[in-house]
């Protein structure tokens, strides 16, 4: 195919390398002017669209997307496809998907996870929503990209996914946290702690696969002092959209809520910047309850 790739950044970056590294044409643009092996740059989002069968976006916000829509969907051929990775607001993406089918284009928002390590390794999972025929045209991308793609819905249903699932691994995060921080105070030895709950009923990603305790369960970054696999800035920007998307939807979300305003006062009030979300474990180490 021939691919528009608009952001390569480190998401974008490694993710456009292994679409050319697969065989495609990869025609790139990053407003800071970074180049990528393999893949073309050119001069403006408009550029990378043009004459392109599927244009594919990793940008910051939605503000930022619409924008790019804006300038990139009268620049595309007829049929072709808008394939949004980035993480942003839910009405954004519909905003986008509406913008897009009203100019006889399709559209898809497909969020990912799995982090740089994903993007570089070609690991990725995509959440994505939109048409059948959008994600038929996009999916043999997400395999090159990926590991797994799910098609959630119509549009926003992938962002919609990505904002429910990242709400629920702040919640845990922050109890994980706090049980060891608990934990110590009750004496408790965090292998024991672990040992009992990774095969117990606390069992839960945070704790299994990255627990924040040094030198306990498989390597995490808190045995690389906390620097960041997924930064609690990242953290604190998906809770803030899961916040504004129940607040669209008249949604009760009282544990969102808190884990928000935690990690707010984490990174912006703390020393939580720059670090990885699991390092609210150091964070409650060092308070009492008063």
């Amino acid at each position: 195919m021939k691919i528009g790739f608009i952001g390569l950044g480190n998401m974008g970056g490694p993710m456009a390398a292994n679409l050319a590294k697969a065989g495609h044409t990869v025609a790139g643009f990053d407003v800071s002017g970074v180049t990528v092996d393999g893949v073309s740059s050119v001069a403006s989002a408009a550029a990378a669209a043009a004459g392109a069968d599927v244009v594919i976006t990793m940008l910051p916000n939605g503000a930022i997307l619409r924008a790019v829509a804006d300038e990139v969907v009268p620049a595309m051929e007829a049929g072709a496809v808008l394939v949004d990775c980035s993480t942003v607001d839910v009405d954004s993406a519909r905003a986008v998907a509406e913008t897009a089918v009203a100019a006889g284009k399709l559209a898809v928002d497909a969020p990912v996870s799995g982090g740089v390590g994903g993007a570089a390794g070609g690991t990725l999972t995509f959440m994505a929503g939109g048409s059948a025929d959008g994600f038929a045209k996009a999916a043999p991308l997400f395999e090159i990209m990926g590991q797994k793609a799910v098609h959630c819905g119509d549009s926003g249903a992938g962002q919609a996914a990505k904002i429910c699932n990242n709400m629920i691994l702040g919640i845990t995060m922050i109890g994980t946290c706090e049980a060891f921080a608990l934990a110590d105070k009750l004496g408790l030895d965090r292998q024991k702690m672990f040992d009992v709950v990774s095969t117990s009923s606390g069992y839960s990603w945070s704790m299994n696969a990255y627990c924040p305790a040094r030198g306990v369960g498989p390597q995490s970054p808190a045995d690389n002092d906390y620097q960041p696999g997924f930064a609690a800035d990242l953290m604190l920007k998906d809770l803030r959209l899961s916040q504004q998307a129940a607040q669209s939807a008249d949604a009760d979300t009282p544990l969102g809520q808190a884990a928000t305003g935690l990690y707010e006062q984490f990174v912006e009030s703390e020393d939580g910047a720059g670090k990885d979300f699991s390092a609210m474990l150091p964070r409650f180490e060092k308070r009492s309850r008063g």
